[in-house]
Formats: structure tokens, sequence, C-alpha cells
């Protein structure tokens, strides 16, 4: 029987969508929190995936995105600063928005995956406030 799981994640961090023409055009920051949620057949004990191992599938990009500045490479004015300043900082290849998160997380969720795993479903929600968020998935 398909069995579902889910594991949260909580990190703080910055960032701006510069395309944007309201208020998150400028530099904010947000408490993440994110779900990662695996969907399997439970092994012989019942287990789709122990907690502890799905907690490595992810924690060392939570751990990479806690407290930086995640920028978008064609953000040329902040990326200007943060080039000159000694601050934590990630740049990736897209607007920062809660809907590319949830992806980039998605995306390394899954490559983080044991080679013999049970997992048939992978969705990552990303919660950029308490009442706000977007959530992908793949079926493997």
């Amino acid at each position: 029987m398909q069995t579902t799981i889910s594991k949260q994640f909580r990190w703080e961090m910055g960032h701006r969508l510069p395309f944007h023409t309201g208020l998150c055009k400028n530099l904010h920051g947000h408490s993440y929190e994110a779900h990662v949620i695996l969907t399997g057949e439970p092994d012989d004990h019942g287990m789709v995936m122990d907690y502890f191992d799905m907690k490595l599938l992810i924690q060392n990009k939570i751990d990479e995105l806690d407290h930086c500045f995640l920028c978008d490479t064609s953000d040329t004015i902040v990326r200007a600063f943060l080039e000159t300043h000694s601050m934590k900082t990630v740049i990736v290849d897209f607007p920062t928005t809660a809907e590319n998160i949830a992806r980039m997380l998605l995306e390394h969720v899954v490559s983080q995956l044991p080679v013999a795993h049970r997992v048939s479903d992978v969705r990552v929600r990303v919660y950029e406030t308490e009442k706000t968020y977007a959530e992908v998935g793949r079926t493997l």
C-alpha cells in the first residue's frame, strides 16, 4: 500500500525579486519552511524511509541556505554589492521566487535518493510565509 511520509525543515534567508513591481523588489527576508514529502511502498518494517535518512537528503542544502542572501545571477546591482562585502551568499541562475526555490530543493532531494529506494513520488512544499507556499512534485 502506497504510504506518504513528510519531514519539515526551517531556515532564515534574504532575497529580492528585481523584476517585481511591488515591495518584493526590495531586499527582504523570510523565515522559510520546507516540507519534504515522500510516497512509496513501505518495507517489511512498515517504513518508506527512516526519518533520519530523510533528513540526510536535504539538510546540507538547508544549511547552505540558512542565513544567506539568495541572489539571482541576473541581479547585477545586488551581486556587485555582495561581491565587495563578506556575507553568506548563494548565487542561483533563476529568480528567487518560492516556486523556483521549491523546484531547486526538489531537484536536490531527487539527486540525493539512494540508488535502492522505495520512493515513487517526491514533493517539496516551501512556505515563504505562514499563509503562502509553493509546491512541486515529481513521480519517479
